[in-house]
């Protein structure tokens, strides 16, 4: 099997094949739908997020920037002029304050804020904490230098531009975009600013050292260059308006200047002293401008931040709006399709349950229905008994008329079958019936020649060919009973055990082997006499057939709870526990001929067993030996058994008969195969001697060569037929001989006496005990008869002393000369 087999086989059923159909999309529609719509959202709650935090701490973190360069300024100043007003830095410093407290005052929201914005901002906030330090060294001087006090302003404004930066850095790349050259602009405005404080510092001096000239060089070209090339380039809108329109003011233009002559007055001032350079006569100029410049960018910059902050806010708004809408929207969409596929999965599965409901009434109740009235014999329409199923044009509607076809082939493959069926049974029957006939015709000849002739031998081979027709007579009932008829054999009478037993073993081939053991007085009723005859003769037969020769069958019988049991045990090598279930299964529930006939291994026996005893309610069961071959267990039930003999006469005035007939007027014995006379329609022992019922046990040879009595001699000819009495002689008793036993512990095969079933005219006269060797008597017979015994008792002797094993005995049988040939096969299992 495949894999791709074996996964559809693991779904299950088309319904959830349907269902898994619908289920797939929808389930990923609705996947997709939840990410998209938490992805939206999350961006937008995310960007509004991140608004919030830049305007409370990134726009704070600008003012306070804004307040710390306005007091460097101140600071550089006094720190020029110690002696002068301290009025505008205190001012300033308490505005400065104000500004750091609003932003110390968001540490919460800094604490929530992605790691690489809060450790920026927390570095600000670490820098502002030393602030005051700075102040008092900034008031007097005692442990840093002047510019080292106005490089830490410098470092706390850089780490709030920076931590801007970071805060600039949105999931929305146009907002970041344009908070690039807003940065830029901070960047520019502190760069000016630090060259103020530097100027501011040197002022009062009227020079500046290398080191700081140098520092001042590069605070110009850097902020040159990033107005020029970052900020202007990348400004739009009314922020690009308002830079060229400081760019190109009068103030813009002093600043230039004066920067361009602190440039040159290295190179001017040439001589000796050269690490010392002049500064030009322009403080005032420098003041003034610086005055106008720091209050327009100041104004520029927050303008600009407060614009960016509202752009982002209502870049998050509409985003959450649009996720609202597109979820929403989707959702419906999803509600849509499932409830289109939910339908259209229920109408599919609705005409697959109709279809399915269809094909089980076919299956359960039309089929079997039309197959018992075929059983019946009834006659069947094919058209009427399978209704046409509608189901549109569609592929199920192609499935429903395939099957359709199905049901129409089906019914008439049955029609023709049960057809084929009784004709072949009929065809069996007719067979059946002629060769019974025969057989009872060649049954009453033997009939006939036994009461003519009484020469020992040609009585041995007439009483061989009565049981091989038989035998033969069994197998054309079981052809009857495989056409489903009942054999031609009948009673009006109830038939004594014993008979039964008798008649049983008379049918079977090897009846010397068979032992007879039972005490029980009882009948069974007439209409089940045959079928039970022929049951037993069956189960005997597979007895001795499937053991060895040498080994007895032991058939025993006696009432019990539930009925009148029978009990047939043989001493072969049984069957495994799995046949033995198989068999038994088979016997409980007979199956069809047709069945039968078409399995591996054909037990016609077995059929026609499990055939009569569900006929007549008789329980077969087979089971182990405790001899290791099969004990097989009839149970008759009670309706079937009769306690009172025949005619009301009890047992023992019948055995006071049957003992009266035996010694009567002509005091004859029965030759063999005629005990019982009267019509086939009874067995009771009437003007004859048969076996009384009671006279138990009584061994299988003894049964049918001392007289196939009662039952099997009236089962020998239908109903209606008469048996002619045959006079009975007074019998040669053999006289008694002590039967050495064998080593294997079997019991041997019994010996024919010659003579004795005899009349008295022709028997010869017995020798004399013992010979009183006079030359006189001995004659050539008496030679003859000598070299005969003498021959006999050597051959006994070697078999005694060698005698070859169990096998070997089972697989060659030693056949006494008495014995009869079975000459039909042996009945199978």
């Amino acid at each position: 099997m495949s894999r791709r087999t074996g996964a559809r086989r693991r779904l299950g059923s088309i319904r959830l094949s349907l269902v898994l159909l619908a289920l797939v999309p929808s389930v990923t529609l609705a996947a997709m739908w939840g990410v998209t719509t938490i992805q939206m959202f999350s961006e937008g709650l995310r960007l509004r997020d991140q608004t919030e935090l830049s305007r409370s701490t990134g726009a704070m973190g600008t003012d306070a920037a804004l307040a710390l360069q306005r007091e460097r300024s101140l600071s550089a100043a006094w720190l020029a002029s110690p002696r002068g007003s301290r009025a505008a830095l205190d001012a300033q410093r308490e505005e400065t304050d104000k500004a750091v407290a609003k932003l110390v005052g968001q540490a919460d929201a800094i604490d929530r804020a992605p790691s690489r914005i809060s450790d920026r901002m927390y570095s600000v906030l670490g820098s502002v904490g030393s602030l005051e330090y700075y102040r008092d060294q900034v008031d007097n001087l005692t442990d840093i230098t002047a510019q080292q006090a106005l490089d830490h302003y410098s470092s706390i404004i850089d780490d709030q531009i920076h931590a801007f930066q970071e805060l600039s850095q949105v999931d929305d790349g146009d907002l970041t975009s344009q908070a690039g050259p807003l940065i830029g602009l901070e960047h520019a405005a502190e760069l000016v600013s630090r060259e103020d404080a530097q100027l501011t510092l040197a002022w009062p001096s009227g020079h500046l050292d290398d080191a700081a000239w140098t520092q001042f060089t590069e605070l110009v070209n850097t902020r040159r260059w990033l107005v020029k090339d970052q900020v202007v380039p990348q400004l739009t809108g009314d922020a690009k308006a308002e830079t060229e329109r400081i760019l190109a003011s009068p103030q813009w233009r002093t600043l230039q200047s004066v920067e361009d002559q602190v440039l040159a007055a290295r190179n001017a001032g040439g001589g000796a002293d050269a690490d010392r350079i002049t500064l030009p006569e322009s403080r005032q100029r420098w003041d003034s401008a610086m005055d106008k410049l720091s209050v327009q960018y100041t104004d520029l910059i927050e303008q600009q931040t407060t614009a960016l902050l509202q752009r982002s806010a209502d870049k998050a708004d509409a985003l959450l709006l649009k996720a609202a809408l597109l979820s929403a929207g989707g959702l419906l969409a999803l509600l849509l399709c499932v409830g289109m596929s939910w339908r259209i999965t229920r109408s599919l599965s609705r005409r697959l349950r109709g279809l399915r409901r269809a094909a089980v009434s076919l299956a359960q109740e039309r089929l079997p229905d039309v197959v018992a009235r075929l059983e019946r014999g009834e006659k069947v329409d094919p058209e009427s008994a399978t209704p046409e199923l509608d189901y549109g044009h569609d592929e199920l509607g192609q499935v429903a008329r395939a099957f359709n076809t199905a049901q129409r082939t089906a019914v008439h493959t049955a029609v023709e079958l049960a057809d084929t069926r009784r004709g072949f049974q009929k065809v069996i029957l007719g067979i059946a019936r002629q060769s019974q006939n025969l057989v009872n015709l060649q049954l009453s000849k033997l009939d006939t020649l036994e009461r003519e002739h009484t020469d020992p031998d040609i009585l041995k081979g007439l009483y061989e060919l009565d049981s091989t027709a038989s035998q033969l007579r069994r197998y054309e009932e079981n052809l009857v009973i495989v056409s489903g008829e009942r054999p031609g054999r009948s009673w009006s009478e109830p038939v004594a055990l014993i008979d039964i037993l008798r008649g049983a073993v008379g049918e079977v081939a090897e009846y010397q082997r068979v032992d007879v053991q039972t005490e029980d007085e009882v009948y069974v009723a007439p209409p089940a006499v045959a079928d039970v005859i022929h049951l037993l003769a069956e189960l005997i037969d597979n007895a001795t057939a499937y053991s060895p020769a040498p080994s007895p069958v032991t058939v025993r019988a006696a009432m019990v709870a539930k009925g009148l049991a029978v009990e047939i045990e043989d001493r072969g090598l049984g069957m495994s526990e799995e046949d033995y279930e198989s068999f038994n299964q088979q016997l409980a529930v007979p199956p069809q001929f047709d069945v039968v006939a078409l399995a591996d291994d054909l037990r016609l026996g077995m059929f026609v067993v499990a055939q009569l005893a569900h006929r007549h309610g008789i329980a077969v069961t087979l089971r182990s030996s405790p001899y290791g071959g099969t004990t097989a267990i009839v149970l008759i039930p009670h309706e079937i058994v009769v306690r009172d003999s025949p005619g009301g006469e009890a047992p023992g005035a019948r055995e006071t008969r049957d003992a009266k007939a035996r010694a009567g007027a002509n005091g004859s014995m029965t030759p063999a195969g005629s005990d019982i006379t009267g019509t086939g329609t009874g067995t009771g022992a009437k003007n004859g001697t048969g076996p009384g019922s009671g006279q138990a046990p009584v061994n299988g040879s003894a049964a049918v060569d001392a007289g196939r009595s009662g039952a099997q001699d009236a089962a020998d000819r239908p109903a209606g037929s008469v048996r002619e009495p045959r006079p009975l002689l007074a019998a040669r008793t053999a006289p008694a001989r002590e039967v050495a036993p064998r080593r294997d512990g079997l019991a041997p095969l019994p010996r024919r006496v010659p003579q004795t079933s005899l009349v008295e005219e022709l028997r010869e006269e017995a020798p004399p005990a013992h010979d009183d060797g006079s030359p006189d008597n001995f004659t050539a017979e008496a030679a003859a008869s000598s070299l005969a015994g003498f021959q006999r008792g050597t051959l006994r002797a070697r078999d005694d002393d060698a005698e070859p094993p169990h096998d070997e005995e089972a697989a060659a049988p030693r056949r006494d000369a008495a014995d009869p040939v079975p000459s039909t096969p042996p009945a199978d299992r």
